[in-house]
């Protein structure tokens, strides 16, 4: 009896031995991974003094709002897919209402080199149509409107329909922490709808104050922009201007082979968490006269500005110097909204 007891006692000890040290010894919970989503999207709005697009106003030389929604999708760290929509106030000779703008398009990152590559399309809703050729070239009957109305004085004519896409292609090399230079090509087959074609072609180069330059988190940088638009002739509907009463054409019949120019702009800004602050000055090389015929400015007035694709001598200040300020706020999500 007294071994039974012994090995009982045993093995009533062994047990609790176990069981104290099952508590003592907890199995460990995994933490299940962390998923990254691969969506993500940026938006953002401003308000400038004046909206220009490659060193052309675009708002009559006043302030412009602007706003954009831009969802993106990451295939990987160096892989971005993207869409955007957009829209800013304007002030077009045929009334439009405002642009609105359509892109989507694809951003491959190798080190620290950028590329991005899609399809920009400019929408002008609301527009309304400025004389021209009772007929367009293909001979199909032209709108009524288009008959019975021309920007005075000038005798400007303009279509309704002024939208129009681009392709575009561009790079940025991160150089530094401090520096970034880029390249942009942009093509279209019919510049704001007008028959001419146009290439764009232009370098940049931006400078970053490092970090601990400026106080309280803000941040500083100055950056520059050279560029030339490459401009064909348009269809006919610009070519009619004023009609001669003996052969029913206007001084361009064919259409108006628009003036080539180059553009630039430079400035600094200062920036705030998500808030910036541009300041930027901005001008074209074209001369009053060749500005006129290629943007039909309903302010155009009488300049002396006498050049081959604009006889009657009337101009316009929108290609000319500028200085604009601009105060925008730019967010992306997995930046900023965490």
């Amino acid at each position: 009896m007294r071994k039974v007891g012994l090995t009982i006692a045993a093995a009533l000890a062994l047990g609790s031995s176990a069981y104290a040290a099952d508590i003592r010894m907890p199995v460990k919970a995994v933490a299940p991974p962390v998923v990254v989503s691969p969506w993500d999207f940026a938006f953002g709005a401003s308000i400038s003094s004046d909206y220009r697009f490659r060193g052309i106003s675009q708002s009559n030389r006043h302030p412009s709002v602007a706003a954009y929604f831009e969802p993106r999708y990451n295939i990987n760290d160096t892989l971005q897919l993207y869409v955007g929509v957009g829209g800013a106030s304007i002030s077009f000779p045929n009334r439009a209402a405002a642009e609105i703008d359509v892109y989507g398009g694809i951003r491959p990152t190798f080190g620290p080199v950028a590329f991005d590559f899609g399809v920009f399309g400019y929408l002008y809703p609301g527009g309304r149509c400025h004389y021209g050729a009772a007929v367009d070239t293909a001979g199909n009957a032209l709108d009524l409107e288009c008959l019975t109305n021309f920007i005075a004085p000038s005798g400007n004519v303009i279509k309704k329909d002024l939208d129009f896409f681009e392709v575009y292609g561009k790079v940025l090399w991160t150089v530094t922490d401090q520096w970034a230079l880029g390249a942009n090509y942009y093509y279209t087959p019919s510049y704001l709808n007008s028959g001419a074609d146009g290439h764009y072609v232009s370098g940049t180069a931006k400078w970053t104050a490092p970090g601990a330059l400026l106080p309280m988190g803000l941040g500083m940088y100055v950056s520059g922009e050279f560029g030339r638009q490459f401009l064909g002739t348009s269809d006919s509907f610009y070519g009619t201007g004023i009609v001669d009463p003996v052969s029913g054409l206007g001084p361009f019949p064919f259409g108006i082979d628009y003036k080539d120019y180059n553009t630039w702009n430079v400035g600094i800004g200062f920036t705030y968490k998500v808030f910036t602050l541009d300041l930027r000055y901005s001008g074209t090389d074209l001369k009053k006269g060749d500005c006129n015929a290629f943007t039909s400015d309903q302010t155009a007035s009488f300049s002396g500005s006498f050049t081959p694709i604009n006889p009657g001598g009337y101009g316009s200040k929108w290609c000319g110097d500028a200085f604009i300020a601009k105060f925008s706020a730019d967010l992306v999500a997995s930046q900023h909204l965490k």
